[in-house]
């Protein structure tokens, strides 16, 4: 690949990233006895993070995703605390209000296998009888009234007895700073599931995280604001602002719809988006695959409703094509008690595991969150520039370090890297510059710059994508006409890849066909006057 000009590979001045991670030590790994491949996975985790093997628990629980509130707690609560018990990993005594709580704990993190039941149903509501009718109106509160859970957030607090069944509990942990390792939170075990459509993905998960933790997690993020409600627009602003002082360079759509199916998203190393029931947009596309260590969450309430299938819901589909971690929920959370996108993507950036970082950002425990992927991950533990270098990071590394070193200098910053695009013809810096320029408000220069990068690109897909920059433009600045040309351009100019049904999409939208014309009523059916009355 070609040579990143020297100033912008120098690593001086950029700041180390050192934050504490759980050790394998702190670690137990649950696995289902009665599923042979779940003990398997439980092994395979096991030797990729150094975790003792005594940390292994196994439980013969059932065979399925759903389980009762009764079988919980009679195959996996009451034993797994006896496990603990028996192990002498924790000491639990009663607090001033009569609660049985952990008051020491060795774990700190407890990994569920593939196999572990995912889903706590909601316990029937008692028959309505004349003495107690059923309520007429919702409450207002709905969540306090239910306690179907996920079955990991339900463990994260597996220790203390005495507490509500229903409603969720608050996370002490939530906006922490410091990791699960240097808390004073005994009672609170962060929870992570490898769990996926596949045990073959199960497999990938882990050997990604590993492998990507190595070099560090380097690529293109693509942020998908569907301006459904205020507060979860902000979090993925958030998510795009820190990306601009990172030096990661971030594709936002802000239109009202999700990318288009089969959108040319090629080296993606995060996605972030909403608000769609089921997988859709770039992910349909046969060709699309994340890159290694990837990080991808969709917002939406049933995100993780199941894990079995690729197509259905989007944790399971994302992990299917390539992501190494995701979050999801397993019924209706209500958008306050989900995971914060942009407090987990910033808890990342500054150096913290996968795990530290999802409960971090989540404000409650014993509810509908799951957390997908290796908890030890550190997808960002490079960001100072150290670890193995690839070939192919190169661009991306050389933006990471032009960020850092002229952080309180944009113009330069600029300057610099549209030298280093021109030198090198990199396809990938030039469109980073476009795309801060954009996120500036300077549309006209960015698509300078976008057009220059169709020209050093070399994939198709890549120089797909710059044309859906200069679209969007248009689009977003009204010039509805200049739009449905070009679009129409790129179907005559690209033909029959997949990618071309991207641009169907938005001509859906800014071109639709004309409505068919009336179907005209059928004649009525005359009919004879009737025979006159005989006399």
């Amino acid at each position: 690949m070609r040579a990143i000009p020297r100033v912008l590979l120098l690593l001086v001045g950029l700041p180390p990233f050192a934050c504490a991670v759980p050790t394998p030590a702190a670690v137990a790994v649950l696995y289902n006895s009665a599923v042979p491949e779940s003990r398997k996975l439980a092994e395979l985790y096991r030797h990729a993070r150094n975790i003792p093997a005594e940390n292994l628990i196994a439980l013969a629980m059932p065979e399925t995703a759903d389980i009762s509130r009764a079988d919980y707690e009679k195959s996996i609560l009451k034993p797994l605390c006896a496990e603990f018990d028996q192990r002498g990993w924790w000491k639990r005594g009663r607090d001033a209000a009569g609660i049985l709580l952990p008051e020491r704990n060795k774990i700190r993190v407890l990994v569920t296998m593939r196999g572990v039941p995912l889903r706590i149903q909601p316990t029937p509501a008692p028959a309505a009888t004349p003495e107690k009718p059923a309520a007429q109106s919702p409450p207002p509160n709905p969540a306090a009234s239910r306690d179907e859970a996920s079955v990991d957030s339900e463990l994260a607090m597996f220790g203390a007895e005495g507490l509500p069944l229903a409603g969720p509990l608050p996370n002490k942990f939530h906006q922490s700073a410091k990791s699960i390792a240097d808390s004073d939170f005994p009672f609170l075990v962060l929870t992570a599931r490898i769990d996926a459509p596949s045990y073959a993905t199960c497999e990938r998960m882990i050997r990604d995280a590993v492998d990507a933790e190595k070099t560090g997690l380097w690529g293109i993020a693509y942020v998908d604001i569907a301006n459904k409600f205020p507060q979860g627009d902000q979090w993925l602003e958030s998510v795009v602002k820190a990306n601009l002082r990172t030096g990661i360079p971030t594709v936002v759509d802000r239109f009202n719809d999700t990318l288009p199916k089969n959108y040319p998203m090629s080296d993606a190393a995060l996605y972030y988006g909403w608000y769609d029931w089921n997988v859709s947009g770039p992910f349909l596309n046969p060709r699309f695959k994340f890159r290694k260590g990837a990080v991808a969450m969709h917002l939406h309430s049933f995100s993780a409703e199941q894990l079995t299938s690729a197509d259905k819901n989007w944790s399971g589909p994302l992990l299917q094509r390539g992501a190494a971690v995701t979050i999801g929920n397993v019924y209706e959370p209500y958008l306050q008690m989900t995971h914060d996108f942009g407090m987990l993507h910033q808890r990342l950036l500054a150096g913290h595991c996968w795990v530290d970082a999802c409960w971090m950002a989540i404000p409650v425990a014993s509810w509908q969150g799951v957390v997908l992927g290796d908890p030890l991950y550190q997808p960002f533990k490079h960001l100072d520039g150290t670890g193995e270098r690839l070939p192919q990071d190169n661009d991306f590394r050389a933006l990471r370090i032009a960020a850092s070193r002229w952080a309180d200098n944009t113009a330069e910053r600029r300057q610099q890297l549209e030298r280093a695009a021109v030198r090198t013809k990199s396809g990938i810096l030039a469109e980073a510059v476009g795309l801060d320029l954009l996120q500036q408000g300077l549309a006209a220069d960015a698509a300078a710059h976008f057009l220059a990068a169709k020209g050093y690109h070399v994939r198709t897909e890549d120089k797909f994508r710059m044309d859906f920059h200069l679209i969007a433009i248009d689009r977003a600045a009204n010039r509805k006409d200049l739009a449905v040309r070009a679009l129409r351009d790129a179907q005559l100019r690209y033909g029959a890849i997949p990618e071309t049904e991207s641009l169907n999409g938005w001509l859906a939208i800014l071109d639709p066909p004309p409505p068919p014309p009336p179907t005209p009523a059928p004649p009525a059916i005359k009919t004879a006057p009737p025979a006159p009355k005989k006399p």
